[in-house]
Parts: structure tokens; C-alpha cells; sequence
């Protein structure tokens, strides 16, 4: 049986594995689902609609499944969808989807750490091993693939993309898409490079840390518009998935892609 603190508040409604913690003041809405070995911080807010997964931790203050702040809500069932292992730090905040969205769910992936004061709107998509640093706020039907970090106090416009092992500093505004493996910053968002860093400590091997470099080289500095430079990359590289990701991504991308930095040396952008 769940293991309840006598001040925490809990929907009869609510499906708690035997395993979860519930800590005093908590409030735990109907029609939750909430899996093993979670713990539920004292003073966090669950609301109704909310699925979360085994071995996760809601911090103090978190809200998560709250209704959206979005004017075509209409009072419709929608959904938070939670994977395993993630932790939802102090005043985060994570709200429904909408019907109108054609979506109805937020989800977050599992093994990602959504830290303080983070906000993640109606129907965004946040993968798996993904860190967003506080203050971080996406509006809604962002998707954010895996592995990607967001910097403290980035801003991140409605609809963005951000593909995997992507990594955008600190105190960004994000309104373009930002490409797999990159590295983004500065105000306004500019290309600076390839996530060397992140590639390494995730055991990428140098020649496709190389390729993946070379790859946006074509793309970004040979003089090339984005469709001529894809078509090269296409004809040019060797079949790889980080070359398929790329081009599938750029692509698909319904906003663009950010630009790289004008008459800076690249390899030199501080973010």
C-alpha cells in the first residue's frame, strides 16, 4: 500500500502503486496514475488526466497536469504523459494538452530532469535523457528529441523543434528550429557549431563527431542555400544515421533553422 502522509491529499480516484511516497500537503487530483517507486514531495500539486511513470520524483511546489493556458482550451479531457525516471524539480510546471491541437498530451520521456521553475506548455514533446536548467520555458507543441539540453532561462517559441543531442545556451530566444548535434546560442539564436562536448561524454566516436562537423560545414559555410546544401550532403556523404537524422530533420522543419552567426569566424562563438 502506497505510504501516505495523514496531511497529503489524495483523490480516492488515484491509482498509487503500493511503492509510491506521499509527502504532507501533497494533493493528488482523480484520474492519476502514478507508478512505482515515486515519490510525491510535500506541497507538489498533481492534477487530474496525469500518467507518470516508475521511479520518478515531483519536487515541492511542481504542478504538473494543470489545465492549459491556452484560449482554444475548452474544458476537454486531455493529458500529461510521464516516463520513468524522471525528476520534476522545485515550481515546475507542466500543463495539459488541447483537443485542438490535434494532439490532446504532453509528454516527457524518461530519464529527463525538468529542474526549478521550469515551464512546459499544452501539447509540447520533451524525449528521453533530456535536461531542461531552470528557468526554461517551452511554449506549446514544442518538441524537444532526445538527449537535448535547454540552458537556463531560454525561451522557446511556439511550434520550435530541437533535435537530438542538440544543446542551446543559456538565456536564449529560441524561435527557429535547432538542428540535431548543434550548438545554439546568443540573442538572437545563432548557429555556433557542432555539440563537441556532448558527442564525447556520450561516446560518439571522433570520425563521426568529424562527419557530423563536416556535414554542417556544407550546410552552413560553403555559400550554398539550405536546399542546394542538403542536396550536396545527400550526393556527397556516405550513408550514415547522424546524415539521415540531419537532412530529415532540416528537411521537415516548418519554422527553419537558425542561422549561423555573419562575418565571425564559426569555430570561435562564444555562447
Amino acid at each position: 500500500m502506497a505510504k501516505i502522509h495523514p496531511l497529503a491529499t489524495v483523490h480516492p480516484g488515484a491509482k498509487l502503486s503500493d511503492s509510491v511516497e506521499v509527502g504532507p500537503y501533497a494533493f493528488i487530483d482523480d484520474n492519476v496514475e502514478i507508478g512505482e517507486g515515486c515519490k510525491i514531495y510535500p506541497h507538489a500539486t498533481i492534477f487530474e488526466y496525469v500518467r507518470i511513470g516508475k521511479d520518478c520524483n515531483v519536487f515541492p511546489g511542481a504542478v504538473v497536469g494543470a489545465v492549459p493556458q491556452d484560449l482554444k482550451f475548452d474544458g476537454e479531457i486531455t493529458h500529461v504523459e510521464i516516463g520513468d525516471r524522471v525528476n520534476i524539480r522545485e515550481c515546475a510546471t507542466i500543463n495539459r494538452g488541447t483537443k485542438a491541437s490535434g494532439k490532446g498530451v504532453t509528454r516527457i520521456g524518461s530519464d529527463t530532469l525538468i529542474m526549478s521553475y521550469v515551464h512546459v506548455a499544452h501539447d509540447c514533446s520533451v524525449g528521453n535523457h533530456c535536461i531542461l536548467v531552470s528557468y526554461v520555458g517551452l511554449a506549446g507543441e514544442t518538441d524537444v528529441d532526445d538527449w537535448a539540453i535547454i540552458g537556463g532561462g531560454t525561451k522557446v517559441h511556439q511550434f520550435s523543434h530541437i533535435g537530438t543531442h542538440a544543446m542551446v545556451g543559456g538565456a536564449s530566444a529560441v524561435n527557429k528550429d535547432v538542428p540535431p548535434y548543434a550548438l545554439c546560442g546568443r540573442s538572437p539564436l545563432v548557429f555556433a557549431g557542432v555539440n563537441l562536448v556532448g558527442l564525447r561524454r556520450r561516446g560518439f566516436e571522433s570520425d563521426t563527431i568529424r562527419n557530423i562537423k563536416d556535414i554542417y560545414d556544407m550546410i552552413y559555410y560553403q555559400g550554398f542555400n539550405f536546399s542546394d546544401a542538403l542536396d550536396r550532403v545527400e550526393a556527397g556523404f556516405s550513408p550514415s544515421p547522424e546524415k539521415e537524422i540531419i537532412l530529415n530533420f532540416i528537411r521537415g522543419s516548418k519554422r527553419g533553422i537558425v542561422r549561423a552567426a555573419e562575418n565571425e569566424d564559426h569555430r570561435n562563438i562564444d555562447i
